[in-house]
């Protein structure tokens, strides 16, 4: 070993790094931390040295601090009403495309984004469009599961508008390689449910 490759490595015995929240989450000591080693051309590179002694126990890879305040947070949450207009003609779908949709997640505080699309097909009343904008924007600082947004703005349509039938469909951004399309449909002949005959996108609409 050269000279100087040789004090690289005595300065480098010395170095300890902070651990940082991650690792002791995920339940690291200071013998298996991150911290730098140097390459096999001698520069310094951080690598993960492991302890195989000290293998990660599977309660410390999940968090079990979601509760059930969490997963009903917003659900019951005042918001804007929905205002409506008298519908004038029968047997058409009305598609309200809501590009920028932002809510909160009730545990991290951290915003989730995505699309949402209602379509649905008006009975009696159509939605008020400026007061279906100040609902949606109502949830910027509301802290929500995604899944409880879709629901959610369903139930509060149908209560608004009673229309034939109501879907739906949000699709929010990725998250750690995930993402998630979420759908809740409404109709008068089958109430809640996905198996319900509902409004869809105009694309699946046969005559």
């Amino acid at each position: 070993m050269n000279p100087h490759a040789a004090k690289q490595r005595e300065i480098l015995s010395l170095v300890r790094l902070p651990i940082p929240p991650l690792q002791h989450k995920m339940g690291l000591s200071e013998n298996n931390m991150l911290r730098p080693e140097p390459s096999r051309s001698g520069s310094l590179a951080v690598g993960f040295i492991a302890n195989m002694e000290a293998p990660l126990k599977e309660e410390t890879m999940t968090d079990p601090a979601y509760t059930e305040d969490h997963a009903k947070a917003g659900i019951d949450a005042a918001l804007p009403a929905i205002e409506t207009w008298p519908n004038q003609y029968p047997g058409y779908q009305i598609e309200i495309h809501i590009p920028e949709f932002t809510s909160v997640c009730p545990k991290t505080g951290l915003p989730d984004f995505g699309k949402l699309t209602l379509y649905y097909i008006p009975d009696k009343e159509c939605l008020e469009l400026k007061s279906f904008k100040m609902y949606t924007l109502a949830f910027r600082n509301l802290g929500i599961f995604y899944e409880n947004v879709v629901n959610r703005v369903l139930r509060d349509v149908v209560d608004a508008a009673r229309p034939v039938s109501a879907t739906v469909v949000g699709e929010f951004t990725p998250r750690g390689g995930l993402q998630s399309r979420v759908v809740a449909s409404w109709s008068r002949e089958q109430g809640y449910g996905v198996g319900a005959r509902r409004a869809a996108p105009t694309s699946n609409i046969t005559e």
